[in-house]
């Protein structure tokens, strides 16, 4: 940050640039919501009779939905949940207070996280399929002939997204905020011009009005709440991707430009079907003037692929997250910036999503068909995190129940009737993401599960550490040059794999290093200050090195701080022992065979723990150890 007399100007300065890029990355997906929230209450699957009333009321309950769920929920108290900056799911999740919940409300609460993070993973196949499909239907509007061009041109684009992501983000990051802001400043400007020509629409800022329309369309009504949700779709990202931006700069963003811009559209689109019914197939670009509509799919395409880019990050964001926290297996995570953390690139969630957003596309073929698929995940995330925050609030912050229980209520009375009217649409599509989902967390419990049950069988076949440096001193074993450094996943005891090594060969290094890696519940840690090195005698170290959960373990790294701690090694003449387990499902471990059986496919796939953790190839040894589970 630049000095500045006062040191104000800059924080403001900074501020202001920060909210700019949130502009870019965390308003993508909620700001392309007008493409098809509106339309898919009057033309969509279970739409509504246009009708003035309905009109009026489908608008004050979008005002409503944005207020209270964005404004109120996530903008002023979700924000509060930060973990040293960060937020999202597993943030909110290691906020949890364990002691003070007790052990089945602490396993019920990581569940729920976990759904959580899956539901987002849902989310995130259907969210570049119906924002780019949206964007492309706008060629219908030029001409009825352009129809057999928008399902190409969407998987054009969809691929290029895609493949876009092995080269990193930065560069075209850059270009993000600035296009967002004529985004907003459009499709604001085209509803203000509507708005002005039919002022009465703004009588649906009365929550009388959204009253009114169930009083009159009762379980139809709720159907079309379904898709009134869809305007919301996003609100979990401004809490996900406060680590990158800061709380201020995300409110900032929100209150004085995405927010208004968002209702100033919506109203604009309502003011049009008042004024021109025939514009129901698609509101958004019936606003447009006509000379207008290619520049407008045009600036539509880009803000669409904004939103998509910033699902994409995201998840390859959950995923390392879910893997530092012991929850996936180990996957390729390629850094695409050396000056930033959150730059990473995951080929194979890459490869996942892109396949999963193509096989969508050619399913369903319509925005609108697509959209019975949207808003089960959306709204499942917000009630979890609207639980999740409660627990928070009065477990770890110590607020009383008169001030917490309220907050909960509130949000809850939105995500319950959200997600109830969502649950109609689950055979219209709406089981894709429930599947998706459903698949991620029992991925993620059975990792967890298996490592735990692994753990639990290599520690039996190890010893204290104390003992066999007793065997080492009697022996005098031949001790080779160099340093061996032997991975554990156990910070106490002897690794297996040293045991084997001794056991077979006679011998052992002058230098042994025993290095285990942890997770910490904060989402970044300073190796300097979280490493801890014990001379344990007969050239032995014990080195426990504790990660973020937002970081991704260097082994190289480690042993250059321990270096600098007073242990002489060379690291051009280390050698890494690594232990590769051939797992035998046939033990009578708590575990049903099927999951074994998963546990077993997801170890032999896991990326070799040399390439996560950054070991040379050259300087590995692999030792086989067999584990009945």
């Amino acid at each position: 940050m630049a000095s500045h007399p006062t040191g104000e100007p800059a924080s403001t300065k900074r501020t202001l640039a920060l909210a700019l890029g949130a502009l870019g990355v965390v308003y993508g997906d909620i700001g392309t919501s007008p493409l098809y929230a509106v339309k898919e209450c009057f033309h969509g699957l279970h739409a509504i009779e246009l009708s003035p009333g309905n009109v009026l009321g489908v608008l004050s309950l979008i005002f409503w939905s944005l207020t209270v769920v964005i404004t109120v929920k996530y903008v002023s108290f979700i924000l509060r949940a930060d973990n040293k900056g960060e937020g999202g799911m597993f943030a909110l999740v290691e906020l949890l207070p364990a002691r003070k919940l007790g052990q089945k409300t602490v396993a019920l609460t990581t569940l729920l996280g976990l759904c959580g993070a899956a539901l987002l993973c849902g989310e995130a196949v259907i969210t570049p399929a119906i924002s780019v499909l949206s964007a492309m239907e706008g060629l219908e509007v030029v001409t009825p002939a352009a129809g057999r061009l928008v399902e190409p041109l969407t998987l054009v684009i969809l691929f290029g997204l895609f493949m876009v992501q092995k080269h990193g983000t930065a560069g075209i990051g850059r270009i993000f905020g600035p296009v967002m802001i004529v985004w907003f400043c459009v499709i604001g400007g085209l509803g203000l011009w509507q708005i002005a020509e039919h002022p009465q629409v703004l009588a649906a800022l009365n929550p009388v009005f959204a009253v009114d329309f169930f009083a009159r369309n009762h379980l139809h009504g709720l159907l079309v709440l379904g898709s009134v949700v869809l305007c919301i779709t996003g609100g979990e990202a401004l809490y996900a991707d406060m680590g990158h931006f800061g709380k201020r700069a995300i409110q900032l963003s929100w209150l004085f430009y995405a927010y208004p811009g968002l209702l100033l559209n919506y109203f604009g689109q309502g003011a049009g079907l008042l004024s021109a019914p025939d514009i129901v197939a698609n509101p958004f670009y019936g606003i447009v003037p006509r000379g207008w509509v290619l520049p407008m799919v045009a600036l539509s395409t880009m803000a669409t692929i904004i939103a998509s880019q910033a699902m994409i990050s995201g998840i390859f964001s959950i995923i390392r997250q879910a893997v530092q926290l012991g929850y996936y297996p180990r996957v390729r995570i390629i850094h695409t910036a050396s000056d930033m953390e959150g730059q990473i690139y995951i080929p194979e969630i890459n490869a996942f999503l892109m396949w999963g957003c193509v096989a969508l596309v050619l399913i369903f073929k319509e925005s609108s068909r697509l959209a019975a698929a949207y808003g089960i995940a959306v709204t499942a995330t917000m009630t979890i995190t609207s639980c999740l925050y409660f627990l928070v609030a009065h477990k770890r912050w110590g607020w009383p129940l008169w001030k917490a229980l309220p907050l909960l209520v509130l949000f809850l009375c939105f995500d319950v009737s959200f997600f109830g009217s969502n649950l109609l649409k689950i055979f219209d599509g709406g089981w894709i993401p429930v599947v998706i989902a459903a698949t991620v967390v029992l991925c993620m419990s059975t990792w967890k599960a298996g490592r735990a049950a692994l753990g639990a069988a290599l520690r039996k076949e190890s010893i204290p550490l104390e003992l066999f440096l007793k065997d080492v001193e009697a022996k005098k074993p031949h001790r080779g040059k160099g340093t061996a450094v032997f991975l554990s996943v156990s910070p106490t005891g002897a690794p297996v794999t040293l045991l084997h090594f001794f056991k077979h060969t006679k011998m052992i290094h002058q230098k042994v290093v025993i290095l285990s890696m942890q997770s910490s519940d904060e989402p970044y840690a300073s190796l300097g200050e979280n490493l801890a090195v014990s001379c344990l005698g007969e050239g032995f170290y014990r080195v426990i090195a504790t990660y973020g959960f937002m970081q991704t373990p260097d082994v190289p790294q480690i042993l250059e701080f321990v270096r600098s701690a007073g242990v002489d090694i060379d690291l051009a003449d280390t050698t890494y022992f690594l232990g590769r387990e051939s797992l035998f499902t046939s033990g009578k471990t708590s575990m049903a065979p099927w999951r074994k059986r998963l546990f077993e496919f997801m170890s032999r796939n896991a990326r070799p723990a040399s390439a996560y953790f950054n070991i040379p190839p050259g300087r590995v040894m692999e030792l086989g150890v067999q584990v009945e589970l």
